[in-house]
C-alpha cells in the first residue's frame, strides 16, 4: 500500500505517515505528528504537535487535533494527543493537546463515533466505543468511559467523568459525575434512571438488568448517605461486574461529586 498525499497538502518533515494512508486537499500536518495504516483525512484536516494517530481512522473536513488548549496556565511545553483506532471525527471536530496538569496527553480511545464540531479539550481521557453528537462540548480533563453516549449541544464541566454505558441526553450541563449505566439530562442534568434501552441494545441479560434496578434503587432512591448505601449494596446484592464498576466508580477520586439528584 502506498501514501496518497493530494498536491495541495502540506505534510512538514519529521511527519510519520504509515503505509495506506490518504490526506486530501489542504490538509496540514506538523513534523511531529504520526499517522497509522489506513487512516484517511479527506481534506482541510489540521493535525498539529506531538500528536498520534493509530490505524484506520476517519477524519472529516475542518477538524483540528492536536492544537495548543484553551488554558491560560498553558506554557508551550511539549504536550500531546493521542488516538487510537478506527475513529470516526467529524467535520469541525477540535481535539486539543494537553495543558500542564496532568499526564501531558489528550487521549482518545477505539472505535469511537465523534460527531461534527464536538470540542474535546485539553487532558481529557475518552475511552472507546463511545458517541459524541454534535457539538458536545468536553470540558478539560474529562473523563468519559466504555460505551457512553453523549447528547448533541451538551456541555461537560471539567474534571467531571461519565461513566461507562452512560446516556447525556441533548442540550443538557453536566457539573457532577454521571454514574455507569445511568441517564441524565437537562440544563443542570438529573438522573432520570437507568439507560435500559442502551443496556438492552448491549445484550445485558433480564438478570444483569433486574440487579442494576436494585443497586440503583439503593444508591438513589433510598435516601442514604453514599456510605451507607455501598453498605447495602454490599450486603443485598451479588458482587457481578456490574456492580464492581459501580462500587469502584463511586469509590475512585471524586472532584466534583457523583449526581444522585432526580
Amino acid at each position: 500500500m502506498n501514501v496518497d498525499i493530494h498536491p495541495t497538502a502540506i505534510v512538514a518533515p519529521g511527519a510519520q505517515i504509515a503505509q495506506g494512508v490518504s490526506i486530501g486537499p489542504f490538509c496540514i500536518i506538523s513534523g511531529g505528528a504520526k499517522i497509522g495504516t489506513g487512516c484517511k483525512l479527506i481534506s482541510n484536516v489540521i493535525i498539529d504537535g506531538n500528536t498520534e494517530i493509530g490505524e484506520n481512522c476517519v477524519i472529516h473536513p475542518f477538524a483540528g487535533i492536536g492544537l495548543p488548549p484553551q488554558d491560560l496556565k498553558y506554557d508551550d511545553r511539549d504536550t500531546g494527543v493521542r488516538i487510537g483506532n478506527e475513529n470516526i471525527i467529524r467535520e469541525y471536530t477540535s481535539i486539543h493537546r494537553a495543558s500542564i496538569n496532568g499526564d501531558g496527553f489528550t487521549t482518545v480511545g477505539d472505535q469511537n463515533f465523534i460527531m461534527a464540531y464536538v470540542h474535546i479539550a485539553h487532558d481529557c481521557k475518552v475511552a472507546n466505543h463511545t458517541t459524541m453528537a454534535n457539538a458536545a462540548t468536553l470540558a478539560g480533563h474529562v473523563e468519559v468511559a466504555d460505551h457512553a453516549v453523549i447528547g448533541g449541544v451538551t456541555a461537560i464541566h471539567q474534571f467531571t467523568r461519565i461513566g461507562a454505558y452512560a446516556m447525556v441526553g441533548g442540550f443538557s450541563g453536566v457539573g457532577q459525575d454521571v454514574p455507569p449505566f445511568t441517564v441524565v439530562s437537562g440544563p443542570r442534568a438529573k438522573l432520570y434512571g437507568l439507560n435500559l434501552i442502551g443496556l438492552k441494545r448491549h445484550g445485558f441479560s433480564n438478570e444483569k438488568l433486574q440487579i442494576l434496578k436494585k443497586a440503583y434503587k439503593i444508591l438513589f432512591m433510598e435516601k442514604l448517605t453514599m456510605n451507607e448505601a455501598l453498605i447495602k449494596l454490599a450486603q443485598d446484592l451479588p458482587a457481578t461486574d456490574e456492580i464492581k464498576i459501580l462500587t469502584d466508580f463511586i469509590n475512585s477520586d471524586r472532584k466534583r461529586g457523583i449526581l444522585r439528584k432526580t
